[in-house]
């Protein structure tokens, strides 16, 4: 069995990992590690684990968990795992950070743009990004990945095929998101209580949120090209997912078969990515799932081609990508405890 421990388990992602850990046949959790709730039974923060486990929430250090975890997963906020993660860790388990220290390479980049310090510069050469779909080899051999975000998730695998075979210009890439509101975290935030956020939409961290310079990162990977897009997520009135729209100028004279074609061709090995034929992706449809589902249109009077991705960003955008990474690490099928079908009607 792996040995697996959770820090910061009592936020949304970390609740969710766990809840996916303590299903999975291969794995037994060891320790749920966070300081807001030390002492207390972990059933007793989260009912739903009433009489599944009797562990106790750890205020507890990764040095700690290192000895006795074959991985260890960090829920945590940014700013956080650069200062704990270090090489002696390293050295004796395996570590998925769910945040954001070490998903960009570019110090200056994640310095910039989530306004701290970056606490070990050496460590960012050696994290592995961990989209599954486009880095698995590098994953596999990994002690150090980074697990990527919600929406960048959705937004690089709605857009790496057009990029991968230079089919858009680069220049006009639009992405129009919408996330529900656990993407936010778990915090008493007042612009998330429901009678702030139901019965409303609203358009936040216009040209700034932090995810931008994350989906530049990894699609300027596919195709050599340094461009930027123009990215705005929005707030809507439901407890998780993601749906991302993509725009983009076509290069060539391609009709919606042949585009359809190459995503297929893209995606043909990946069990998590769905390329749908006759409907465009709904939030209600990867609700729970590992699932990233992908629709195309080409609006032929302004040539673009229009991909709607959606995921849900508690489990492909977080929580079940970590098992998706773990289950590469380990040589398991990656399908392994994250093969689950939408409930519905819920």
């Amino acid at each position: 069995m792996i040995k697996a421990s959770v820090i910061g388990g009592t936020g949304y992602a970390g609740q969710e990992l766990i809840r996916i850990l303590m299903r999975h046949p291969e794995v037994e959790v060891v320790t749920i590690g966070t300081r807001s709730f030390s002492g207390q039974k972990f059933s007793d923060v989260y009912g739903n684990f009433e009489s599944i486990t009797d562990l106790v929430c750890e205020a507890t250090d990764i040095t700690v968990l290192a000895e006795k975890s074959d991985v260890v997963f960090l829920a945590l906020p940014h700013g956080i795992a650069s200062k704990t993660v270090t090489a002696d860790v390293l050295k004796k388990t395996k570590v998925i950070d769910l945040g954001a220290d070490f998903r960009l390479k570019d110090i200056d980049v994640y310095e910039d743009w989530y306004k701290t310090e970056h606490f070990n510069h050496p460590l960012l050469n050696e994290a592995v990004y961990g989209l599954c779909e486009l880095h698995r080899d590098e994953i596999k051999k990994a002690q150090l990945i980074s697990n990527p975000g919600c929406y960048t998730t959705c937004s690089i695998l709605s857009l790496a095929p057009l990029l991968k075979n230079n089919l858009i210009d680069t220049s006009s890439i639009i992405v129009d998101a919408k996330s529900g509101v656990t993407g936010a975290g778990r915090g008493t935030i007042t612009e998330l209580m429901y009678s702030e956020c139901n019965e409303t939409i609203k358009a936040y961290k216009i040209g700034s949120h932090r995810h931008t310079p994350e989906i530049e990162q990894e699609l300027r990977l596919l195709n050599g090209q340094d461009f930027n897009i123009l990215f705005t997520p929005h707030l809507v009135p439901m407890n998780r997912g993601i749906l991302a729209l993509s725009y983009a100028k076509l290069t060539a004279d391609l009709s919606l078969e042949e585009v359809k074609a190459i995503y297929k061709d893209f995606y043909h090995d990946e069990y998590f990515v769905r390329i749908l034929e006759n409907r465009m992706p709904e939030t209600r449809w990867v609700k729970g799932t590992n699932y990233c589902d992908i629709g195309l249109t080409i609006d032929p009077r302004t040539n673009h081609v229009i991909v709607v991705g959606a995921i849900d960003n508690l489990i492909k955008g977080a929580a079940g990508q970590a098992v998706q990474n773990m289950n590469i690490c380990f040589d398991l099928a990656e399908k392994t405890g994250i093969d689950f079908i939408a409930d519905f009607p819920i």
